[in-house]
């Protein structure tokens, strides 16, 4: 119980710290660009965000047993096109193939909890040849081409809006409250943090740590399947392109609030002021024209100091231990 108090105030801290850079980004930002702090810029960056977001909370579940995935841009690409495909090429009412891609996902987020497992792979490995096949077979499906032509229902959840706010920033935001609930309220949430934080001690509790880390990696593969709906639907298209690097995305989003990848470190709020630290940044170089390439070097120093920092505390905490 003491340990769970020192962890939750450990990350209130963290929080506030990850929160204080974000609100130093949006000054500078607002100071620079005279379009920056405006209700239709922000409804509008937290749309750009919002597949981020949804398969940041996926991760977080992962990263939080000590695992990671690297395989949902390029599932979140296949699971799109099949959903397309089903509707656009086999005639599918739009429920069923929605419902189709998903239980793909599913089997893929179980196919890869089960090799780390079972099999006893490490996921790195499990999930960079995971995100390599289903690039290759998100070709193979489409050959190459975009699809489009689905149904206007089909682009619902993408594309509508609920009293001038974007559906995906609508379901980005409750997503981000059930996870947080699940995470911290609940027993399978006190699990993975017990997974993460000590695995040999979390077995010893009587807690079935191959059935959390599973679950986990079936959770990610849901969160996928939606961003995938997400990002269809707002394209009116599915490409076997889409979502290049949306792992990165959100697994910098994990890091830059303060979840660590030796896992048991993190929580749902620091990830969701992580998801607005990118967007943030994204959005404010595109305003003042800055070249695009150096937001991609400025995400990267950001994680590569959130790293320095996580390892920095962990080697301290083993100093005083």
């Amino acid at each position: 119980m003491g340990a769970e108090r020192k962890r939750k105030k450990f990350e209130l801290r963290g929080n506030l710290s990850i929160l204080m850079g974000l609100i130093i980004l949006c000054i500078f930002f607002s100071i620079t660009s005279d379009k920056f702090f405006t209700a239709k810029n922000f409804v509008n960056m937290l749309l750009q965000v919002s597949n981020i977001g949804i398969v940041a909370i996926g991760g977080m579940f992962v990263i939080l047993t000590g695992g990671i995935d690297l395989s949902a841009g390029s599932m979140s690409a296949f699971i799109g096109l099949l959903m397309a495909g089903f509707c656009v090429d086999n005639g599918f009412p739009v429920i069923i193939a929605i419902l189709l891609g998903f239980a793909v996902g599913i089997g893929l987020g179980f196919i890869n909890g089960l090799s780390v497992t079972k099999l006893g792979l490490t996921p790195f490995i499990v999930t960079l040849a995971m995100q390599s096949m289903l690039r290759g077979l998100g070709n193979v499906y489409s050959m190459g081409t975009t699809i489009f032509g689905m149904p206007d229902s089909f682009n619902i959840v993408g594309g509508s809006s609920l009293l001038g706010i974007p559906f995906p920033v609508i379901l980005l935001i409750l997503l981000f409250i059930i996870a947080h609930i699940v995470l911290s309220k609940t027993v399978f949430g006190h699990q993975v943090y017990a997974v993460g934080g000590n695995r040999e001690a979390a077995y010893l509790a009587g807690i079935n740590v191959k059935r959390v880390e599973l679950i986990t990696y079936v959770i990610a593969a849901v969160m996928t399947s939606i961003a995938a709906l997400v990002l269809t639907g707002r394209l009116a298209s599915a490409l076997p392109t889409a979502a290049e690097g949306l792992e990165f995305s959100a697994i910098s989003a994990i890091v830059i609030g303060g979840g660590s990848l030796s896992g048991g470190k993190g929580n749902m709020l620091g990830t969701f002021i992580g998801v607005l630290i990118i967007g943030v940044l994204n959005n404010g170089l595109n305003l003042l024209n800055v070249n695009p390439f150096w937001s991609k070097f400025a995400q990267g120093l950001i994680i590569f100091i959130a790293v320095l920092i996580d390892a920095i505390n962990q080697r301290r905490s083993q100093e005083k231990a």
